[in-house]
């Protein structure tokens, strides 16, 4: 089974980077990140953050988490096209979850028909 890690060493790295670049100490980054000041403690041990705080890092610091993807041999450089774009659709805020369905499902199943040649030439 194929299975990719996260490289928390570097994130913290870069993360401390941007940091020092905004002259912020990691309490100021806890408190404006809106994560508690012992996750980057863990993270200084080289602890990965769980999602939430991942998440709150990421938006804080402007980094990309998946720029920190150590993917394993064999493992897809990126989602399928029709996974990309459907992703834009959920986080649409002009969307309630059930349009956003209601588009993949539409979506998916023309794709899947053009994707495949069925549909005549006309």
């Amino acid at each position: 089974m194929s299975r990719g890690t996260f490289d928390a060493k570097a994130f913290y790295a870069d993360l401390d980077a941007e940091r020092k670049s905004r002259e912020r100490t990691w309490k100021q980054v806890a408190r404006e990140a809106g994560i508690s000041a012992s996750t980057l403690t863990r993270m200084a041990q080289e602890k990965r953050p769980d999602v939430d705080s991942l998440a709150a890092l990421v938006s804080w610091s402007g980094l990309r988490a998946d720029d920190y993807m150590v993917r394993t041999e064999g493992a897809p450089d990126a989602p399928d096209t029709i996974t990309q774009v459907l992703g834009y659709f959920r986080a649409d805020t002009n969307l309630s979850p059930e349009a956003a369905e209601a588009i993949e499902k539409v979506l998916r199943a023309t794709y899947n028909v053009l994707a495949k040649g069925t549909l005549d030439d006309a």
